[in-house]
């Protein structure tokens, strides 16, 4: 058996590196298709495109009361 080094202190992730190891199952990830890495550039150029166009549509006036409800949401559960 190999000899492990730096196991994590969490007991659940401990175990799961010990069956992974003893298992001997790889950590690479299998390579992904030609369409998926296609559609992922795809998405994130759409993501970068968002916020900013979204803000230049919003007036000010519209952005504080998003704000102010955001605010008010995330303040209210506690």
């Amino acid at each position: 058996m190999k000899k492990i080094k730096n196991l994590p202190k969490d007991a659940n992730k401990r175990a799961f590196e010990i069956v992974r190891i003893s298992t001997e199952e790889s950590e690479e990830q299998p390579e992904r298709s030609e369409i998926s890495k296609y559609l992922a550039e795809i998405g994130r150029k759409g993501g970068l495109k968002g916020g900013k166009a979204r803000k230049d549509k919003l007036t000010p006036e519209r952005r504080k009361e998003i704000a102010e409800n955001a605010a008010a949401a995330r303040w209210s559960k506690s």
